[in-house]
Order: C-alpha cells, then sequence, then structure tokens
C-alpha cells in the first residue's frame, strides 16, 4: 500500500512539473481585441474597412507569415516584421460589397508561429440593392 501511494504521489508531482513545463514554453499566443465586426446593412457597392487589433501575449515573438481572405472583395494588410512579446499590432481588412446582395461573412486567416497557427477573423455585413 505505501508503494502505491509513493507511486501515485511521484505520478502527481510528474503531472505539475509537466504542466509548468508547458505553461513556461508557450511561444508565441495571439490575443486579438474582438474577432468579429458587424457593419450591419451596407448599400452594394459600398466599401468599408476595419483594423484588428491583436497582442503578442506569449513568450517569443510572433511572427505573421501570410493573411488570406476568402474571396477577392476582401483586402487584409498585415504587420511585415516580428511582434515582439507583450506587443501589439494591427491587421487591416477592407470590403467591397459591389457584385454582393445578401448576408455577408468575409473570413480572414491570419498564418503564424503562433501556439494556435490559423487564427480567424471576420467581418459581417448585410449588402442590401442601391436605389436609384
Amino acid at each position: 500500500m505505501k508503494k502505491l501511494g509513493f507511486l501515485l504521489t511521484l505520478f502527481a508531482l510528474a503531472f505539475v512539473f509537466q504542466a509548468n513545463a508547458q505553461d513556461q514554453a508557450t511561444g508565441a499566443v495571439i490575443t486579438f481585441k474582438e474577432k468579429s465586426i458587424d457593419f450591419g446593412d451596407l448599400t452594394q457597392g459600398e466599401k468599408v474597412s476595419h483594423t484588428f487589433q491583436l497582442t503578442n501575449s506569449g513568450t517569443t515573438p510572433l511572427i505573421i507569415s501570410n493573411v488570406a481572405a476568402t474571396c477577392g472583395c476582401t483586402v487584409p494588410s498585415w504587420p511585415k516584421e516580428p511582434i515582439a512579446p507583450g506587443k501589439t499590432a494591427e491587421i487591416l481588412v477592407s470590403f467591397n460589397s459591389t457584385g454582393k446582395m445578401g448576408k455577408q461573412n468575409s473570413i480572414v486567416r491570419i498564418y503564424s508561429n503562433a501556439s494556435e497557427p490559423i487564427e480567424k477573423v471576420s467581418l459581417i455585413s448585410n449588402v442590401i440593392p442601391k436605389t436609384n
């Protein structure tokens, strides 16, 4: 019985040490102020943009390798230089509603060296017809 208690104690200590090691070695972590913005109703042909603010809440520099939109109507712009731990940066995303109708959810994927290598942000709108 003493051996079983000793083994359980060793196992618990090993688990605690492993969890602490993982917490200390987080690498880069992206934290967004918000992950979506709803523009409400847009008139067809209207152009809007939003700046998504992010923070590297990790322990190593964050490198954004690519930012890709789901269609050509959405254009992202992002920082090309590494973002130091604790620092903030911005991703500007523009949406052109020309040729669109109805509910739109433009997804933008952010590819990086973060612990979660693909993050998503979105621009939401409802495109209504242009009245003459």
